[in-house]
């Protein structure tokens, strides 16, 4: 009798025993499938996805401020290109510098407004000379809310018989605005200045 009811106790522990292990596993299957299906629907709310000429095309959506810094890199290079690549036409002139003010606060256009009451681009377009710049690096500080940036490029002067090699250094702080076709960036360049324009050289064109 005692047999018995030791056997029945023991077989009543080993049930237990089955039970929690089955209800241990079942738990870590839930646990898992729950973390995977959060997992897949995170994944998916971060990818966008595009209908280009009828092809289904995946973008990834990112923190916006992580890429900033890249960004203001970006914007101030593009304003420098737009304001220092001219050519001698007064509209190709006045398109690239109306992009380049788009991107900037009043101190580009004071610059701007000087360049032209000094007869620069009228003496650009009659010695027929085209002007072109090459960004070699923007450095980017954050300045509390905004950044700090400046720009270290190099100006190509092309008259009919030089090319003239210039050294151009500016400094200017951004802040942020609205993005527009216009300001991709949404970026606005404030206290924008060059504090180094000067010749490196002159060389005679071939």
């Amino acid at each position: 009798m005692f047999r018995s009811l030791k056997n029945i106790d023991s077989a009543h522990q080993q049930s237990r025993t089955m039970f929690f292990t089955l209800a241990l596993f079942c738990l870590a299957i839930t646990i898992y499938a729950i973390y995977s299906g959060h997992k897949s629907v995170k994944l998916a709310l971060d990818n966008i996805y595009l209908l280009n000429n009828g092809q289904l095309m995946t973008a990834s959506a990112h923190n916006v401020k992580e890429n900033r810094p890249v960004e203001a890199q970006d914007h101030v290079k593009r304003f420098h290109e737009f304001f220092f690549t001219l050519d001698p036409d007064a509209k190709a002139i006045e398109y690239n510098v109306s992009q380049s003010l788009y991107l900037a606060d009043a101190s580009a256009r004071r610059e701007y407004e000087n360049l032209k009451e000094s007869g620069y681009y009228n003496d650009l377009i009659q010695a027929n000379i085209s002007q072109h710049i090459q960004v070699d690096s923007v450095a980017i500080q954050p300045n509390g809310d905004a950044y700090y940036a400046k720009c270290y490029a190099h100006e190509q002067i092309i008259r009919a018989t030089t090319v003239t090699t210039r050294d151009l250094v500016s400094e200017c702080y951004l802040r942020d605005v609205s993005r527009s076709a216009n300001n991709p960036h949404g970026f606005l360049i404030e206290r924008w200045r060059v504090i180094q324009n000067q010749d490196l050289s002159t060389e005679q064109r071939r």
